[in-house]
């Protein structure tokens, strides 16, 4: 960590003196808290190399082979379908002039790459990595994009429409010539025997190879590269294995065309090799796309001109790249705020839960700093550009993508067989003809058994067997209003050991509503009139409380009570509701900095902080002032409100308690799972979560930052899933080995996550990870199934017992008793 920055997340802590025993600085006590209970942990080196500092500018965290003056770029590569893709796209864009790292990651198509600007531009890097048929392009290049998903659904076509025309041909004629079928005519198949022995019968298996030749090296092209990678890294993968059998089965049909007379062709088993494997990659891809496509939703909440203001005093909208440290920007209500920066005049309260996760509004002003991103709930503030002229949005967003492109370290359970499947079967092939000619058989018959053993293993079944899984769990996971965004979910989970939740939006609902209130009916009606005057979103929660419906309020309680006792006393709103038909006349409205005051039905009436009284004269009285102390001490936001001189009830608003929580963490707690509860929010809003039994650990007022970073610390203690729904989470949901985004969040946290839940139902997390556990038996059960037909079928092949067409046939059956086993219910499956 730089030595300026915070030791945790490196956050700047200029003007910031926290700091622990050991002299170590904090940005924050968030950071401090999660720092003093998870220490200086040693992490896994994939998962140095994944993480990367927000903020170039900052204090350089990505270690010292990344000079301080390069940039990162993110490239989107098309084409990644394993680590071998990964380590060899790394290799390339390194051996790149001017470039000091870079980091892939198959898992999103994604690699960043630090390099130096005035070196190699972004165009070259591109070039660079597009090599040998992958296709790297910036990932905002929506043109580059959609070319790319057309030649893919191309070379699918041609491999489709070409295959059935060469199929038709086996069916027709070839195959009932080389089996006799029994529905033939002996004189039918005598004809076909006779006419592919003449002049035309060769050109018409000339125009088969032709064909075949097509679905070949335009359909199988990415399997072709990935053999190539694979040999090239001496990584064997099943591309490497698939590519054998494929053109094993061409050459060898090829040959036979050109030198024999009456040649037994295999086009067949190279076009049916192809088209399996590329439909499964196929599906497979469009799975992946999922998770990245949604990052382009994040402009919708990004800011990307400001309105400065000049000398004169006129405004003018101006981009942000053309804004300058200590520039004056003016932000109205509603709008978000561009960079971070101090106000330096105006007053408004500022919604910062988009970027610290904190739930409640804040007020903002002169002299005080917001953060670019948070929106102007009320009022409006002119700031001054801060020293970076940057957006601590923008900086989510940056390490979002950064964790993103990190290598995952996750390899396919299938490649990491083929690492010794794919060498012994090629020994075996080589073995089998060798002994075949040893034994005096001529050449034509020791290459068709070393042809039939490669054919046979043909591991097409290993390679339907995860995306299949993978496939059942995302169908009943959505039967289930859960959508799977990564098809690495089901590798990657087996039991977890922490669990961490984010507490604004996920264990709580994230919005402020009246939770309890202590006054009569008609001081409440004359609270809701005044505040719906108000824009602040506590008065706005003030407003809605006059028109909720019977009971909607009644049963909530306050966090940090301990007790179950209805917030709202004496009728609840419900009374209110029934006067609701007088509608109350205001005047002499006034908002001010700690509430709101005015003239309702010709009463005085003020609504707000104790101070706001004070400031006015008003009396208020030592209860009302105990019961704001104690709200406030849970993290609530108490509002005194009273009429003629004096305060006479209060109104507690916070953010509710999300339905079904604790049952959710206690399930997790009894399986042997730690639950960690992670909130920007200050402590005293993380009472009821630190004092409940099933709660391992809470960290509160941690940044998003220092959140991603508490994430990696506890990762090094074992499989650790956070679950969030803000832009907030986004960065522990990248880095977190599982994340799960509940879908009333943000659509940051979805791309951030692996898993959203549409429903906002948090007992739905116990249903992911047992669709994961579910998907993990299906793709172990397909895998067993796939090795135990190799265990019999190539000793056959090798014995020279099976003919290449009927080894073609038996992968066939392999691979339809996958997909009919995938296409079983997960949940309903006890295996």
């Amino acid at each position: 960590m730089g030595g300026d920055g915070c030791i945790l997340c490196d956050l700047p802590t200029d003007g910031v003196d926290i700091t622990d025993d050991d002299g170590n600085r904090f940005c924050c006590a968030g950071c401090r808290d999660v720092y003093a209970a998870l220490g200086d942990a040693d992490i896994d080196a994939d998962d140095v190399r994944a993480r990367r500092s927000a903020n170039a500018d900052e204090s350089d965290t990505r270690g010292s082979e990344v000079p301080a003056d390069h940039e990162a770029t993110f490239l989107e590569v098309d084409g990644m379908h394993c680590a071998t893709c990964e380590a060899f796209i790394e290799t390339v864009a390194t051996d790149t002039e001017g470039v000091s790292a870079a980091s892939a990651s198959y898992v999103t198509d994604t690699v960043r790459i630090d390099h130096d600007p005035d070196a190699v531009s972004t165009d070259d890097l591109s070039e660079a990595v597009s090599g040998l048929g992958y296709s790297a392009y910036p990932r905002d290049d929506a043109f580059e994009q959609r070319r790319a998903d057309n030649m893919a659904t191309a070379r699918l076509a041609v491999g489709v429409l070409v295959g059935m025309a060469i199929m038709l041909q086996y069916v027709v004629i070839i195959y009932p010539t080389y089996f006799a079928f029994p529905f033939y005519n002996e004189r039918t198949l005598e004809y076909l025997d006779a006419a592919m022995a003449s002049t035309s019968g060769t050109y018409f298996f000339i125009v088969i190879a032709v064909l075949t030749t097509l679905v070949l090296f335009v359909t199988g092209k990415p399997i072709l590269r990935g053999a190539y990678v694979s040999a090239k890294t001496r990584s064997p993968n099943m591309d490497l294995l698939v590519a054998l059998a494929a053109v094993s089965a061409y050459v060898y049909s090829t040959l036979a065309v050109i030198f024999v007379e009456s040649p037994s062709v295999y086009y067949d088993v190279t076009v049916a090799i192809i088209v399996i494997v590329t439909v499964g990659n196929h599906y497979e891809d469009a799975i992946k796309s999922r998770a990245t496509e949604l990052l382009s939703d994040l402009t919708a909440v990004q800011v990307d001109s400001a309105r400065r203001i000049d000398a004169d005093g006129d405004t003018e909208d101006v981009a942000l790249d053309a804004l300058n440290p200590g520039d004056r920007v003016l932000v109205r209500a509603g709008e978000r705020i561009p960079v971070d920066g101090e106000v330096v005049m105006g007053d408004a309260a500022v919604d910062e839960s988009v970027v610290t996760g904190e739930s409640l509004p804040v007020r903002k002003t002169s002299d005080d700093a917001v953060v670019g991103g948070s929106v102007v709930a009320d009022g409006s503030l002119t700031v001054a550009v801060g020293p970076d002229a940057s957006s601590s949005l923008d900086r989510v967003s940056e390490l979002v993508w950064d964790l993103q492109s990190g290598n995952h370290g996750v390899q396919k359970l299938a490649d990491r067989l083929a690492t010794i499947f794919v060498p012994a079967v090629l020994l075996i092939a080589v073995v089998a003809a060798a002994v075949n000619l040893a034994l005096g058989s001529g050449v034509t018959r020791a290459m068709l058994v070393g042809l039939t053993v490669l054919i046979v293993s043909c591991p097409c079944a290993l390679g339907l067997a995860t995306p299949l899984a993978v496939a059942a769990g995302i169908r009943d996971a959505l039967e289930r209003n859960i959508v799977i965004f990564d098809d690495t979910v089901f590798e990657r989970v087996r039991d977890a050991d922490t669990v961490v939740f984010d507490k604004t939006g996920t264990l709580t609902t994230g919005e402020m509503q009246v939770i309890e209130r202590d006054l009569d009916d008609d001081l409440l009606r004359l609270a809701a009139a005044l505040e719906e005057r108000s824009a602040h979103p506590v008065g706005q929660a003030i407003a809605a409380a006059r028109s909720a419906g019977p009971g909607e309020i009644a049963g909530d309680t306050v966090p940090g009570d301990g007790d179950s006792t209805p917030a709202v006393a004496d009728g609840g709103v419900a009374a209110a509701h029934d006067d609701e038909s007088s509608s109350p006349t205001v005047a002499e409205f006034k908002s001010h900095a700690r509430g709101v005051s005015g003239v309702v039905d010709g009463t005085p009436v003020v609504v707000g902080h104790p101070d706001l009284f004070d400031e006015r004269g008003w009396d208020v009285p030592d209860r009302i002032r105990e019961m704001v102390t104690a709200a406030r001490d849970v993290g609530r936001v108490p509002v005194a409100v009273g009429r003629d001189g004096a305060a006479e009830g209060m109104i507690v608003v916070g953010d509710k308690l999300r339905e079904g929580w604790e049952e959710t963490v206690t399930t997790l707690d009894d399986g042997g799972v730690n639950v960690v509860v992670l909130t920007g929010d200050d402590d005293r809003a993380a009472t009821v979560f630190s004092e409940h039994d099933a709660v391992s650990s809470v960290f509160a007022g941690v940044p998003p930052e220092g959140k991603a970073e508490t994430v990696t610390r506890l990762k090094a203690d074992g499989l650790t899933v956070m679950v969030g729904d803000g832009t907030n989470d986004a960065p522990a949901l990248a880095a977190a080995d599982l994340g799960i985004a509940l879908g009333g969040g943000t659509a940051m946290a979805a791309d951030a996550a692996d898993v959203a839940i549409v429903d906002d139902d948090l007992g739905s997390v116990a249903t992911v990870f047992e669709l994961a556990r579910a998907a993990g038996r299906r793709v172990k059960g397909n895998i067993g199934w796939a090795f135990l037909y190799n265990a019999v079928a190539i000793p056959l092949a090798a014995l020279g017992l099976l003919n290449p067409l009927f080894a073609a046939v038996a992968m066939g059956l392999s691979s339809l008793l996958v997909v009919t086993n995938s296409s079983r219910a997960l949940l309903s499956d006890d295996a």
